[in-house]
C-alpha cells in the first residue's frame, strides 16, 4: 500500500501480536540525514506502533560506511527509541545460511548475524532511491546485513566505491535466503544519483510504501519510472521454482 508521509500510521499485521523479538533493518550505514538514510519519523511511527500491540524485542540492525560507529551514528540519526537493541553488524557472531534456490545466481551461502535467526518477524525499511537509474529499495537495503569480514569486496558496492556486477544478483540470492516479512520504502524525500547511494538530488517526495518487499519495491520502481534488475532476477527465481516445483510433482506422482 502507498501512504501519504504527513498522515502515516503504521498498521501492524497480525503476527507482530505474537513475536517475540522483532528485527528491524533501516538504512543508516552513515549519520547524513533522510533520505541518505531512513528518517527518525517513520522509523519512530513503526516502532511506536508495534509498541501498541505487543511487548516482544525490538532490535535495530546495521553496518557502518565507514570510520564511524555504528552507536554514533544511531545517536546522529536520532536513533533513541527507549527499550530498544542498537546493534552493528560486525560485532555480531556471523553464521552460514544456506540459499534455498535451486542455481543461485551468485552465491550459495551467505554469512548473517545470528540475532537474525533469534527474531520471530523481519523489516526492512529503505528511504526512497535512484541510483545508476535503478531502484535501490527495501530489498537492496537488506544487503547491509551482510558482515564486512566476510564481504570486503561486494559491499564497496554498497558503499558507493565500487562497480560490481552481481550486485543484483546477490540482493535476489540473499531475498530468498533471508526472507523478509515487510519491506517499507520511506519516501518522505526522494534521492536520485547517478552513482553515489549517499548523495545526489533530493526532492520532496511525500509517499510511504508498505507491504512484502517484493511487492513494495515494484510499486516503488513503477513510480520511479525505472526498471530494477534485482526484481527482474527475484520474478525468474520464482519462475524456475515453480518449475522445479512442478517437475517433482511429476517425478513422485
Amino acid at each position: 500500500m502507498i501512504f501519504e508521509a504527513a498522515d502515516f500510521v503504521f498498521k501492524p499485521p497480525r503476527e507482530i501480536a505474537f513475536a517475540r523479538r522483532i528485527l528491524i533493518k533501516p538504512s543508516a550505514r552513515c549519520s547524513q540525514p533522510h533520505p541518505a538514510t531512513t528518517s527518525r519519523e517513520t522509523l519512530g511511527a513503526v516502532i511506536s506502533s508495534i509498541r501498541s500491540v505487543s511487548g516482544a524485542d525490538i532490535v535495530l540492525l546495521e553496518r557502518s560506511h565507514g570510520s564511524e560507529t555504528m552507536q554514533s551514528i544511531y545517536q546522529e540519526l536520532g536513533y533513541d527509541f527507549p527499550h530498544t537493541m542498537l546493534l552493528d553488524v560486525d560485532q555480531c557472531l556471523p553464521v552460514a545460511v544456506e540459499n534455498p534456490l535451486p542455481k543461485p545466481f551468485a552465491i550459495s551461502t551467505f554469512w548473517v548475524p545470528s540475532v537474525i535467526l533469534s527474531c520471530d518477524f523481519l523489516i526492512t525499511i529503505a528511504p526512497f532511491k535512484v541510483v545508476a537509474g535503478s531502484g535501490d529499495f527495501s530489498i537492496k537495503n537488506i544487503l547491509g546485513i551482510l558482515p564486512a569480514s566476510k564481504y570486503q569486496r561486494e559491499l564497496k558496492v554498497l558503499d558507493g566505491s565500487d562497480q560490481h556486477p552481481d550486485v543484483a544478483s546477490i540482493a535476489a540470492d540473499l531475498y530468498f535466503t533471508v526472507p523478509f516479512d515487510m519491506g517499507i520504502v520511506d519516501g518522505r524525500k526522494k534521492l536520485t544519483s547517478a552513482d553515489d547511494p549517499l548523495q545526489g538530488e533530493i526532492e520532496d517526495y511525500g509517499k510511504i510504501f508498505v507491504g512484502p518487499p517484493y511487492e513494495v519495491d515494484c510499486q516503488a520502481s513503477h513510480a520511479a519510472g525505472v526498471a530494477t534488475e534485482y526484481l527482474r532476477l527475484i520474478e525468474e527465481a520464482q519462475v524456475d521454482k515453480g518449475r522445479s516445483n512442478n517437475d517433482a510433482r511429476e517425478q513422485w506422482g
